[in-house]
């Protein structure tokens, strides 16, 4: 058996589904999936294994933040990391709504991709609720804009084409040894992996009440005597009138959170999990260069 290992570049606009295609292609959860613009923060590598022939390949998927206009530094950083995640890489995957008819926000991230020397995949998702003639028409737009090698129609959610844009990247990864262990499907730590699913539960169960200016910070993380795993996280808003809408009436509402991502947890670390959540006021939480830190950003002025 020969070894194959490359790094695939996840792009594209917020809410593309490039997180759901980067589970859908590892086989599990390795990033959190909400319906709100810019979930993804960090970039996150899912690591992904496939056969081809008699070979294995290796597949790094750099899940990137989305591509947008940043306008203050935390979103300056995530826009910087999303660029930095395709340098270098074997192939970048430009993820692209198939649904919306408007095409002006890809504008920039196709001049960017312009003359990129990398293998450039144009990747269509969210096909299960779009018409084929309208997709063929985008396709072929699109790949004159950015010179694209290859398109893929998939649906990340239904599985739909999954299989097949994974055979392929696995045959585009160069021969190499594999820079992870077989049985890792993440480079992030089960701290961050953890305070991520915290914070995708605060944006399932608050959906619009809660602004996007909120985060997740690990505190604690420690294995009890009888293997059992305790875990401290601080819940930051950005403003006071926040705090009732997070914890609710009595309190419900964090319990619900705590609940539901300590459940999720559970089964990810396949152990007991003690869950503790309390919430902090700081307005300024999005400059403060510790958090950059701890979820792998750089610190842009």
């Amino acid at each position: 058996m020969t070894e194959k290992c490359g790094l695939v570049a996840v792009l594209g606009a917020p809410n593309a589904g490039k997180s759901t295609l980067v589970n859908a292609l590892v086989g599990q959860k390795v990033a959190i999936v909400s319906p709100k613009a810019q979930t993804t923060r960090a970039r996150l590598m899912g690591i992904a294994l496939e056969d081809i022939g008699d070979d294995k390949a290796q597949i790094i998927l750099a899940d990137t933040p989305g591509l947008f206009e940043p306008k203050r530094r935390l979103d300056r950083a995530m826009v910087s990391a999303a660029w930095d995640g395709a340098q270098e890489a074997d192939a970048i995957l430009l993820v692209v709504d198939a649904r919306k008819k408007k095409r002006d926000y890809l504008e920039p991230i196709l001049e960017t991709l312009k003359g990129r020397p990398e293998r450039k995949l144009l990747v269509l998702n969210k096909v299960d609720s779009t018409p084929k003639e309208p997709l063929l028409v985008m396709a072929e737009a699109l790949t004159q804009e950015a010179e694209f090698d290859e398109v893929f129609f998939v649906s990340a959610l239904t599985g739909d084409g999954v299989a097949e844009l994974k055979q392929r990247l696995a045959a585009l990864m160069p021969e190499g040894t594999w820079h992870y262990p077989e049985d890792q499907v993440s480079d992030a730590s089960e701290r961050l992996m953890a305070a991520e699913i915290t914070r995708e539960q605060l944006y399932r169960q608050l959906h619009d009440e809660l602004p996007y200016d909120s985060t997740v910070r690990p505190e604690k993380y420690l294995t009890r005597k009888d293997g059992s795993i305790e875990i401290h996280q601080q819940i930051v808003i950005a403003r006071e009138t926040q705090r009732a809408i997070v914890l609710g009436k009595g309190g419900a509402k964090i319990k619900a959170i705590g609940e539901a991502a300590r459940k999720e947890l559970a089964q990810l670390l396949d152990t007991k999990v003690h869950l503790f959540l309390h919430v902090k006021v700081d307005e300024r939480w999005a400059d403060a260069k510790e958090i950059y830190e701890e979820i792998g950003l750089e610190w842009v002025k």
